[in-house]
């Protein structure tokens, strides 16, 4: 069922790879939004998923190459990945991202 509103919480957050952690937000039927915080250093590897994926860097800088383009992301920054494109992120600083996935990310869904 889809979680309209969620409260902030300092709780919830998924270690993905060292130094990432992930903590989804609120979520709908077609979209899903979640924080990810990145220690210095993270290294996001290439990958790619059939979501869209609309980012939002809140603090830090991210490098961030996404298909054969890189740039340095800094707060107030913003990108969209097309579905199935790959990318890849290197935490240049401590950081903080919130991103919106289309469709919905099922491996994302807290399980309660």
């Amino acid at each position: 069922a889809p979680c309209m509103y969620r409260q902030a919480s300092k709780n919830d957050y998924q270690d993905v790879l060292e130094k990432i952690q992930q903590k989804t937000l609120a979520y709908g039927d077609r979209t899903l939004m979640a924080e990810f915080r990145l220690g210095q250093g993270a290294d996001l590897p290439r990958h790619s998923h059939p979501h869209e994926q609309t980012g939002y860097l809140v603090s830090g800088e991210l490098t961030l190459t996404i298909g054969d383009e890189t740039r340095q992301v800094k707060p107030g920054d913003s990108w969209c990945i097309a579905g199935a494109v790959e990318h890849k992120a290197t935490a240049v600083e401590d950081s903080v991202a919130i991103e919106v996935f289309s469709p919905v990310r099922e491996d994302y869904i807290p399980q309660v």
